[in-house]
């Protein structure tokens, strides 16, 4: 990187990043685990899984968010040799380095659906709504700052994620329309990439 730039990634989009795999295992995690009636049966299950599905999206969802909100109001403006990560290479990135994790927690939902049918299941899809609310929380306040807030690479974990951690000393700040992501961390509906100016 040319004259002290940095690698940024966008904040949203790395929150963003477990949701879908969370949600999908979670579906079929559920959809496979009420076949078998249980130690609890059918019904306590998916009214277990109902409410741990809860619990998780809104766990998730509202974790850390003073420390996402502190870090947001002491953005600086990204420099003018900062590189943009795109989207979906940073999607890639998280995915890659916590796609064992996925493949434990989809395997352990599976084996639950035996003890209590449905619910492990459910609480993954939980995790993975969580995520995605957090993520429309962060492009709820990029939209009414008017600034995506993007992390250094190197501040992240080894995995890609982490975008709030210790290792985070701040974020930085560019125009709503940089980058290949709209505001949370979804795919820009336009193809035109805004570059740093």
């Amino acid at each position: 990187m040319a004259r002290g730039g940095q690698g940024l990634a966008r904040v949203a989009v790395v929150v963003r990043a477990g949701a879908a795999p969370l949600w999908w295992s979670g579906v079929l995690a559920a959809g496979i685990g009420v076949l078998p009636p249980g130690l609890t049966g059918r019904r306590i299950g998916v009214l277990a899984g109902a409410a741990l599905f809860l619990v998780g999206a809104v766990a998730v969802a509202l974790v850390r968010r003073g420390r996402y909100a502190a870090l947001a109001r002491g953005v600086a403006r990204a420099g003018k040799y900062d590189v943009l990560q795109d989207r979906a290479v940073t999607v890639r990135n998280w995915r890659r380095g916590h796609r064992w994790w996925l493949l434990l927690a989809c395997a352990g939902a599976l084996g639950s659906g035996f003890v209590v049918p449905a619910a492990g299941g459910m609480l993954l899809a939980g995790l993975g709504t969580g995520l995605r609310l957090k993520a429309a929380w962060i492009g709820r306040r990029e939209r009414a700052e008017e600034t995506l807030l993007w992390v250094r690479v190197d501040w992240l974990d080894r995995r890609g994620g982490r975008p709030a951690g210790r290792a985070v000393k701040g974020l930085r700040g560019t125009g709503i329309a940089a980058g290949d992501a709209a505001p949370g961390g979804a795919r820009r509906r336009t193809a035109a990439l805004v570059q740093l100016s």
